[in-house]
């Protein structure tokens, strides 16, 4: 659509050589869940002669198993446990609810984040270098730096051929207010014909709407959570919680079948928690995801300031070997083999 797009706006001519648009509509990495390639970016790589690159082959090679890693330890292994918790949240007190909640944040990253570096990574060993699609958005200190840095090449796609063309944010508030609700809901209408979906974009365009008001929505426009720092300030550190929170909680929408199953999942949640405060004294059910999410979030602190670079110790040969030997004990250990969450969209 943005290759038809850009050449009725005269952006850019038709391409003559039918294999070059073939390989650009089709390339494999590319078709099941992105991240969307413009014609711009990639019909130029693909016209222009390629030659094997040692380095680039590597960080292709460390992407990959990195993505696997992602995917089928993290994002897996985490399935299990949400999955009984929002199959049966009906029995479940409001501490594991939250848990499973939480659980789910992480498990759609792991499986779509670890999804797009291995795209990316097999386009590296062909020579191509793809967009990024993931910066760490859960280290976000608002909703706007979220959706900046989670499912990147879609955010963009509705930005420039949405968003811009029905006016932006240079004809009034009142424009630019509508706009982004425009965008948000049909972000959530292109994951599936659901009212959870477009509850779950309506959430989200709540949440950006303050920023927007106040124009504070490009604040974090550009650089990292504590850049120059080891670790984060206290102001920092709330931020990114409550944004994680907020993100969090219109997951249940994503994640729920239908929308009454997320209302009356959150229900059960406040509902809950009002009759049984003890309950936060006690050890849950559900605790185990916090085996995968903490490793988790340590390597993604230490790599956030380039999502494509996997510096030491993923240099390390010693440290590959653990990873796979991992990776295949996890893919042999269970039942049957679970599918990317995105490829149903």
């Amino acid at each position: 659509m943005s290759y038809v797009f850009d050449i009725y706006k005269g952006v850019r001519k038709p391409v003559s050589n039918v294999i070059e648009y073939a390989v650009f509509v089709s390339f494999f990495p590319l078709l099941v869940a992105g991240p969307i390639e413009r014609a711009n970016h990639l019909l130029p790589q693909v016209q222009t002669k390629r030659v094997f690159n040692y380095i680039q082959a590597v960080e292709g090679c460390r992407l990959m198993l990195w993505g696997m890693f992602k995917k089928v330890v993290i994002a897996d292994s985490l399935a299990s446990i949400v999955d009984e918790i929002f199959n049966n949240y009906q029995s479940h007190n409001a501490y594991t609810l939250i848990l499973g909640a939480i659980g789910f944040s992480f498990q759609i990253y792991g499986d779509f984040s670890g999804y797009s570096d291995i795209a990316l990574g097999t386009a590296k060993l062909f020579g191509f270098e793809l967009l990024s699609n993931f910066k760490f958005p859960y280290f976000s200190r608002d909703v706007a730096e979220f959706w900046r840095r989670w499912h990147i090449s879609l955010s963009a796609w509705f930005r420039d051929y949405l968003y811009i063309p029905l006016g932006g944010s240079k004809n009034g508030k009142l424009i630019a207010i509508r706009n982004t609700f425009v965008i948000f809901l049909v972000s959530g209408f292109w994951h599936g014909a659901n009212w959870n979906f477009i509850v779950w974009g309506g959430i989200h365009a709540c949440g950006f709407l303050p920023l927007l008001v106040l124009n504070k929505n490009r604040t974090y426009a550009t650089g990292i959570v504590a850049e120059d720092r080891k670790l984060p300030n206290l102001k920092e550190v709330l931020q990114m919680v409550i944004t994680f929170s907020f993100v969090t909680f219109a997951w249940i929408f994503f994640r729920m079948q239908t929308l009454e199953g997320a209302i009356n999942y959150i229900k059960l949640i406040i509902t809950n928690t009002i009759r049984q405060p003890q309950q936060y004294l006690t050890k849950p059910q559900g605790l185990s995801i916090f085996y995968y999410i903490i490793p988790l979030v340590i390597i993604d602190w230490y790599l956030r300031k380039d999502e494509r670079k996997l510096k030491s110790p993923f240099s390390n040969p010693l440290f590959y070997s653990l990873i796979i030997l991992i990776i295949l004990y996890c893919l042999f250990s269970k039942d049957e083999p679970s599918s990317f969450i995105y490829f149903q969209f």
